[in-house]
């Protein structure tokens, strides 16, 4: 899912809402108690994580970045891997908040994953592919440009990244058809031009990064309104199955809540989500949840009891999602409210203009019911082969 934030904004770190409220090094207290999350997690064989981005209102804050240390053992870089970061202009590349991350990762005894290689829409290609000029043989000038980023990128973090989201959003949740870019027209437009290009990410993926777990990234849901963005995944994945493309698992990015009126239909979206999930892995496909939150906008004001629904919610979901042990991956989309890319997010905004609490933290780094929803869930999921005794 997009950070939907201006991008470049995002990309240098800037600060959409005031960090004061991190002012303290969590203790024990502050960050929920008892086990951490990242503990929960691999004693069922699964590893927890968030995304964080370099700017200094989460990677450049002590307390907030101790949190994460404290509660996952994987990480994503929110902004700092994609393509329009890596490369903001023509063969100028700027790997440095990437390093960053990766290091401290490291440092830390945490894993990275990889986000992304390709994202589909053509707002969130660099602008100076968008308006790349390939020619009169559109086809193989596009190949050879997406062959060097490919290259250059996974060379580059080598085998660090075990997990890469190779592609991105490339459905268009309106008619469930493949998003296209100037990548896709290259290749030929609506016929084929979708499919072609994706098809060589993941080839081009496979060939520099051979020992990675290659990932379609897609924020579908389970609700009405989401049907159409369901069937078109569906269909893809199934074309690129017969293909032979070497796609590994779905991500699902997992932005639950309330983002459409068709949303409030309980026990029937998540039967629809279980079938949909039973699609997906009967192609043979693994599973990851990564960039988990719950949008609360049609949630009562009072703070007790909106984040009873959140966390309500989020038990319903995640005790269906994580009941498929080809999942091994779980991460949120942040851990704190005033860092969620949704405080700026006008699609589907609160009417009451709160600010929103989709994470287990608010903003004063204190743990909410989310959280142990959270924990409780992982607890009672299956374990997966491997896990610890």
């Amino acid at each position: 899912m997009t950070t939907r934030r201006t991008m470049l904004g995002a990309l240098a770190g800037a600060t959409l809402l005031p960090a004061a409220a991190f002012a303290q090094t969590p203790t024990s207290a502050s960050a929920g108690g008892g086990e951490a999350l990242k503990d929960i997690a691999k004693a069922k064989g699964l590893r927890f994580g968030t995304a964080i981005s370099a700017g200094h209102n989460q990677f450049g804050n002590a307390a907030y970045r101790a949190l994460v240390e404290r509660e996952c053992g994987i990480i994503v870089a929110e902004n700092e891997m994609k393509w329009q970061a890596l490369e903001p202009r023509r063969d100028v590349n700027n790997f440095g908040p990437a390093d960053a991350l990766l290091g401290w990762a490291r440092d830390k005894g945490m894993e990275m994953r990889g986000h992304n290689l390709f994202w589909q829409a053509e707002k969130w290609l660099p602008a100076w592919v968008a308006k790349e000029d390939f020619g009169s043989q559109p086809k193989g000038g596009a190949e050879r440009l997406m062959r060097k980023h490919v290259q250059t990128v996974c060379q580059h973090f080598g085998g660090a990244i075990k997990s890469w989201d190779v592609v991105n959003e490339a459905i268009d949740p309106a008619d469930g058809k493949q998003r296209q870019n100037a990548l896709t027209r290259a290749f030929g437009g609506a016929n084929s031009g979708p499919l072609d290009q994706i098809d060589l990410a993941f080839r081009l993926a496979h060939e520099y990064a051979p020992h990675a777990q290659l990932v379609y990234n897609d924020y579908m849901r389970g609700d009405t309104g989401s049907a159409k963005h369901r069937a078109g995944v569906l269909a893809m994945l199934a074309e690129l199955k017969k293909r032979g493309t070497p796609i590994h698992a779905l991500g699902l990015q997992s932005h639950i809540g309330s983002w459409d009126e068709s949303a409030d239909r309980g026990k029937a979206d998540l039967l629809e989500w279980r079938r949909f999930l039973d699609q997906v892995t009967g192609m043979g496909y693994d599973l990851l949840i990564t960039e988990f939150d719950v949008n609360d906008r049609r949630l009562p004001a009072d703070i007790a009891k909106r984040d009873a629904g959140v966390a309500a919610a989020a038990r319903d979901y995640l005790d269906l999602t994580l009941s498929y042990p080809g999942l091994r991956d779980f991460l949120l989309w942040g851990m704190a409210d005033n860092i969620s890319w949704l405080q700026t997010w006008d699609e589907a905004p609160r009417t009451d203009k709160l600010p929103m609490r989709p994470l287990p933290y608010d903003g004063e780094l204190r743990a909410k019911p989310l959280r142990a929803a959270i924990a409780d869930a992982m607890r009672a999921m299956p374990a997966r082969s491997g896990a610890r005794a």
